[in-house]
């Protein structure tokens, strides 16, 4: 049994996974945990709490839950959907009910100790965030996949699929992007006599935001040169920095986190977007979001007034 000081809780919750990390005020981590989805708006409330319940509980091995003096868990959509996990948190007889954030603060925990800043996001969905006195004040696109998430992986999905259906109107043969759009969403199988109707029903026969998964075929072939790729990932860069700016004044000098999947990893849009932000703000820092989970617990030690920047690099990084 670990004993010692209180202990704070960080919850990074997704739609695809769950992340857990507790640790002591003095940075020492005592314990992790994993879980799938826990997303209550993509899964239901049942099945997220059993998701985020697990995580917890393996986080927790070993652990007196009741040191738990303070929590954060960071959901997407966590200003607008509060779903009721109290019975939750009493199951696991936690000292402190976590408090429920926005993902998108988390993101710019993620990145920066500073209490200002801006965060520009680009997974499945995309958007861009301004930060103040480490309170959510205003954002920007994140208007979903009909509507908007400019520079998304879904974006990029949904445009690459475009590109194909012009070629495929143009009755020439499908190569480099095509081709690889198409084989993705039809397989080895083809597109048929018909491809025109076949690579649209590929395309309705899965829920939309599944058009992200088609991002990192535009990235690899865009890695790989693809006149097109390349051309998309130009387009996606311009339309995240054309969202920040709606946000960020000219001049600023306070930092720039990148978040989301598509701009935290060594991807073509990362790499097009950075020196494009750099031009447009030379005097800001520009930083990537670390371990959500970590930023999450980071968050909990600060309202118990242990937020200190060296307990932040040790958390997140």
């Amino acid at each position: 049994m670990v004993t010692g000081t209180a202990l704070v809780l960080g919850l990074d919750v997704g739609g695809t996974s769950t992340r857990v990390l507790v640790a002591g005020v003095d940075g020492r981590v005592v314990g992790r945990g994993r879980g799938g989805g826990g997303n209550p708006v993509a899964h239901g409330v049942e099945a997220a709490a059993a998701e985020i319940g697990g995580a917890v509980r393996a986080a927790l091995a070993g652990v007196d839950p009741g040191r738990v003096a303070a929590g954060v868990l960071g959901l997407a959509g966590g200003l607008v959907v509060r779903p009721e996990f109290g019975p939750l948190w009493d199951s696991l007889g936690l000292g402190a009910h976590p408090v429920l954030v926005s993902d998108v603060l988390l993101a710019h925990a993620a990145g920066s100790s500073g209490p200002d800043g801006n965060v520009v996001l680009s997974g499945t969905g995309g958007m861009a965030a301004e930060v103040l006195g480490h309170e959510l004040r205003r954002t920007a696109d994140g208007h979903g996949w009909l509507l908007g998430d400019r520079g998304s992986g879904v974006w990029l999905g949904r445009e690459a699929v475009v590109g194909a259906l012009a070629t495929i109107d143009l009755d020439v043969p499908l190569t480099g992007l095509d081709a690889a759009v198409a084989e993705a969403l039809t397989g080895p199988d083809g597109l048929g006599e018909d491809p025109r109707s076949t690579l649209i029903a590929a395309v309705h026969a899965q829920a939309p935001a599944r058009l992200a998964r088609l991002a990192p075929v535009v990235l690899e072939r865009a890695a790989a040169g693809d006149p097109a790729a390349l051309a998309l990932v130009d387009r996606a860069a311009d339309h995240l920095l054309d969202t920040l700016a709606l946000l960020r004044p000219p001049g600023s000098t306070l930092p720039v986190v990148l978040a989301g999947g598509l701009l935290t990893a060594d991807t073509p849009l990362a790499a097009r977007l950075r020196p494009l932000l750099a031009e447009r703000w030379p005097a800001a820092p520009l930083r990537t979001a670390g371990d959500g989970a970590g930023a999450a617990a980071w968050l909990a030690a600060r309202s118990l007034g242990a937020g200190t920047a060296e307990l932040h690099r040790a958390l997140t990084a």
